[in-house]
């Protein structure tokens, strides 16, 4: 049997599941696979995170370093973030220039950090026009069975919560300090198999899917971000349901990134 026959049959599989409110690995549609956060996993990073949900592995490093703001923000520190799909994580990914799903992913995850002020980057100016902290989020996805944008948002706040500024080192102050968040936004992705919406999607659910729908909302109960992707539409009737679990969702991912029980 071919792979693209094979594949085609487990859609076929997936789309009857779903038509019955199951899903290959036993979950209902509105559960998440087991996730775990790993804070400062790699000691040399200024902050970083290993996130896993099921068998997707996301690691976001954190690094600080002075720099100069931009000429139209000259009293605010500079954030950027970017994306990297190792080619090992998936046989679908490959070397090179960045991939449309590295662009995608590194986008909404910035997104959602800048919507939500999850930093304040007044905060990181040191000296109005001439010097402010460059805040660089590295994000590398390690496994990738599906979820990329959730699992990689997660990873990134939790890095971000556990960041310390290196004032010390680089002589910016007598002592390094721990980065101020403010606030902590979560992204809660869903697809549309047939007629069901399902959460946290995994990757050959994210193939048989019919659209896609990220929604992040932050702990002050607003939604600070939305990215439809994939081909397919949503109702009025499925965003609004949508909306809804991913708060739900969201208050349990955000008590994970904070380092406090599930």
């Amino acid at each position: 049997m071919s792979a693209e026959a094979a594949a085609e049959i487990r859609t076929t599989h997936i789309l009857d599941l779903a038509a019955e409110g199951k899903r290959l690995d036993g979950r209902s549609p509105d559960e998440y696979r087991p996730i775990s956060i790993e804070p400062g996993f790699v000691v040399t990073a200024d902050g970083s995170a290993l996130v896993r949900i099921g068998e997707t592995a996301v690691l976001a490093g954190i690094k600080l370093e002075p720099g100069k703001p931009f000429a139209d923000t000259p009293n605010a520190g500079v954030l950027t973030t970017n994306a990297e799909l190792i080619p090992l994580s998936n046989p679908t990914f490959e070397p090179g220039p960045p991939q449309p799903g590295a662009i995608e992913v590194s986008r909404v995850v910035d997104r959602a950090i800048r919507a939500a002020e999850t930093i304040d980057l007044t905060g990181l100016c040191v000296t109005p026009g001439e010097k402010s902290w460059v805040c660089y989020t590295d994000i590398h996805v390690l496994d990738h069975d599906g979820n990329l944008i959730d699992a990689s948002l997660l990873a990134a706040v939790s890095a971000l919560a556990h960041a310390i500024v290196p004032a010390k080192r680089f002589e910016v102050a007598a002592a390094d300090y721990p980065l101020e968040v403010r606030h902590f936004p979560i992204e809660c992705t869903f697809v549309r198999l047939g007629d069901t919406l399902v959460v946290d999607p995994t990757f050959d659910e994210e193939r048989a899917a019919q659209g896609r729908l990220t929604v992040a909302t932050d702990e002050t109960g607003r939604v600070v971000a939305m990215q439809k992707g994939l081909v397919g539409a949503f109702s009025p009737d499925d965003v609004k349901q949508v909306v809804r679990r991913a708060f739900v969702h969201g208050d349990r991912l955000r008590a994970l990134a904070k380092g406090g029980p599930a």
